[in-house]
């Protein structure tokens, strides 16, 4: 298995994991970019980024890698939207 391939299987591995394990965070996109990897996306909280983090440290040793990700926690609004 080449390089390439080992980093592929990795990534793909990575995605698995975080749509079956408990962090289940569908909104998280993770690309290989030549020898690098970038995590980014939505996530619903601290602790939901926190397990990503963990689990793409875990996935992706060794490997060069840059994250994105924003919290944005899911419930209603605060207030009354104003429309002009």
């Amino acid at each position: 298995m080449t390089s390439g391939e080992n980093l592929d299987y990795r990534v793909e591995h990575l995605r698995d994991r975080l749509a079956r394990e408990d962090v289940a965070e569908l909104g998280v996109r993770v690309e290989a970019r030549g020898a690098c990897v970038m995590v980014w996306g939505c996530v619903t909280g601290p602790a939901s980024r926190a397990a990503v983090l963990r689990l793409a440290g875990e996935e992706l040793a060794g490997v060069p890698w840059h994250e994105d990700l924003t919290v944005s926690p899911l419930g209603p609004p605060d207030g009354a939207e104003v429309l002009s």
